[in-house]
């Protein structure tokens, strides 16, 4: 931790000036953007029970929203390499913050596709601020660090994914609306007035995260004209194949699909899981409070991951964190009360360091091509639209309780590839 700290504090970008402070905001969007982004979990339930959904329908939120990395990815990775990294930044925390002032209007309607339309809007800006922003992070100082530095950052994410159930417990799950004794047969006035209360709820957060963001991307504007580019300046080049000519980078971005399925899967779940007879039998609120412990636990091994990062192969720690999750998401299927719990909870602190390893291990060596590959990476950022629409499957026909199941495939493929890489080979080969 202490080496990426340095090689950020010493870093210049080629306009002459220190890029520490804006190293602060990007961990400040970070952050913000990591609160956004877990409260589309806490959304699940809630939508989950104001609109009557299956487990199956309460997931299109997940689909929705990560359905942009896929469409949005390209054309971002295209953007980055035109306009540089801060313009890209700028454009993709103003698409956030529009997607989320949407979330007025749908409260106001009361309607469950007007919340998909601002989460699918606000994915798209998140998209395009990642691909901009971790290839930035990660070229902050040495090539070897870049695990470091960039696992140190997402650590930061984390925290506001730790704070964000805190605040959606607080703020989305306890609505005060009184609800119909039987919705299926409640007058249609009645059901509308209950649906648009409740849903009012839900767009106080995200306000207040579209006022935050827009006054960071106004900072980031002024800094515009000393902006840093990819080494790739070529804004076509998407048109080539060959990435494609990589089996280390088309593995990586197989497995960045399985780990964001992986992870979007227990995050959306969690909260309904832990209400469950089988493990804590707790009402929403509280399930949702716990559930930011799983999120707490992936901000605490990403800052300890930052310094073992330093010390131990990417790839042996990658296998290694996948194991010890996809045992964790067995045994919380195959135990009861407090021990599976806890075992679903503790899947979040060997989350914590996959995602930049996996991202850091798939652009290594890409040289002028790593806008290119930021952006297909990110688009595989889709398996958190993919994979949860299988969990949903599971547990509508086999039961909740084995949902867990299918983020568990998803850890073995990601065990899998740090395994191969950890055997060594360059970009090329595994």
């Amino acid at each position: 931790m202490a080496t990426a700290s340095a090689d950020i504090a010493r870093a210049r970008s080629p306009g002459g000036y220190s890029v520490k402070p804006m190293v602060a905001l990007v961990i400040v969007v970070y952050f913000t953007g990591g609160i956004a982004t877990v409260l589309v979990d806490t959304l699940v339930p809630k939508l989950k029970g104001l609109f009557a959904l299956t487990y199956t329908e309460a997931m299109l939120t997940q689909f929705c929203f990560f359905l942009a990395y896929f469409l949005v990815s390209i054309p971002g990775g295209m953007l980055v390499a035109r306009i540089g990294y801060i313009r890209s930044i700028v454009v993709g925390l103003l698409l956030v913050a529009s997607g989320c002032l949407l979330f007025a209007p749908a409260a106001a309607a009361g309607l469950y596709p007007g919340f998909l339309l601002a989460l699918f809007v606000m994915a798209g800006g998140i998209t395009t601020f990642q691909i901009a922003a971790n290839p930035f992070i990660a070229s902050l100082g040495s090539p070897q660090g870049s695990h470091s530095r960039l696992t140190l950052a997402l650590g930061f994410n984390s925290l506001g994914y730790t704070i964000g159930p805190l605040i959606g417990a607080a703020f989305i799950l306890s609505g005060n609306a009184i609800a119909p004794r039987n919705p299926q047969t409640a007058a249609p006035a009645m059901l509308d007035h209950y649906r648009r209360a409740e849903a009012h709820v839900v767009q106080g957060p995200f306000l207040v995260i579209a006022a935050v963001l827009l006054v960071v991307a106004a900072v980031f504007w002024t800094l515009r004209r000393r902006d840093l580019r990819p080494t790739s300046t070529d804004p076509n080049s998407f048109k080539g194949l060959s990435l494609l000519r990589r089996p280390r980078f088309v593995m990586g971005v197989v497995t960045m699909f399985a780990y964001v399925g992986a992870e979007v899967s227990v995050g959306s779940i969690l909260t309904n899981y832990l209400m469950l007879d089988k493990t804590l039998h707790v009402d929403a609120p509280t399930a949702g409070r716990l559930a930011a412990l799983f999120w707490g636990g992936a901000m605490v091994g990403r800052f300890i991951g930052s310094l073992l990062l330093t010390r131990v192969r990417p790839g042996v720690m990658l296998c290694m964190c996948a194991l010890a999750a996809s045992l964790l998401a067995v045994t919380s299927v195959a135990t009861f009360g407090v021990f599976a719990g806890v075992a679903i909870i503790g899947i979040g602190l060997f989350n914590s360091i996959m995602f930049p390893t996996i991202f850091t291990l798939a652009i290594e060596e890409l040289g002028e091509q790593t806008a290119k590959g930021s952006g297909l990476i990110c688009m595989a950022v889709v398996g958190g639209a993919v994979v949860p629409l299988a969990t949903g499957a599971v547990a509508d026909g086999w039961g909740l309780s084995f949902a867990p199941l299918v983020p568990a495939l998803c850890y073995s493929l990601i065990a899998a590839y740090g395994f191969l890489v950890s055997r060594g080979g360059d970009s090329t080969r595994v």
